[in-house]
């Protein structure tokens, strides 16, 4: 059987004013990777909510991500880098736990059920690997995502599906101001997709 294609995506999510009185816009951005004959493909996809939170975006973000992927019919091994602890616990830990016991948990309702539920069937179209990394830390194309999932929120834009990256430009702007000179964007997908594929 041919071993399915392996993509990487970034992902992260905003929300201005997280948790303050009144809307609180919010945005969720990915940086979608994929190896073809010709290099690495890369694409963006955003959405945006006029009064959200970050936990609200972040599953949001990544159900619009991988339900995109589905749209081709194929299944697909995903590595998922996310900075957003309760995302990546969530599908990790929390979401198997929930299902065995029919959709509860031991303390009470489950917060954002209906995104839970609907990121668990989405990713079950997919071999999806979940992978945490700290925000703000120097980690290019999180920055890259970030930087794309303000945007969003800052000005309520959503993409039609998945669009021509903004990543090489953004990177060589940040070059040019000393910053990620010695990064290999390609290095770095084909050392993620390599670890998935080893799992």
């Amino acid at each position: 059987m041919k071993e399915a294609p392996s993509l990487v995506v970034h992902a992260d999510e905003s929300c201005l004013g997280n948790g303050r009185e009144g809307p609180n816009p919010g945005g969720a951005a990915a940086l979608i990777e994929a190896r073809t004959r010709g290099g690495i493909a890369r694409r963006d996809i955003y959405i945006s909510s006029p009064d959200t939170t970050n936990n609200r975006m972040a599953l949001a973000g990544a159900i619009a991500t991988i339900a995109l992927l589905s749209r081709k019919g194929r299944r697909v091994r995903v590595t998922y880098v996310s900075d957003s602890e309760y995302l990546v616990k969530g599908m990790r830990e929390w979401v198997p736990a929930w299902r065995e016991r029919g959709w509860r948990r031991k303390g009470g309702a489950i917060e954002n059920l209906e995104l839970w539920q609907t990121l668990a069937r989405v990713s079950a179209d997919h071999d999806v690997s979940w992978r945490w990394v700290r925000g703000h830390a120097g980690h290019v194309k999180n920055e890259y995502a970030n930087d794309l999932a303000m945007r969003a929120a800052e000005q309520q834009l959503t993409s039609a599906g998945a669009v021509d990256s903004g990543f090489q430009v953004w990177l060589e702007a940040r070059r040019r101001r000393g910053q990620f000179t010695d990064y290999d964007p390609d290095a770095a997908f084909d050392a993620l997709a390599a670890e998935a594929v080893a799992e």
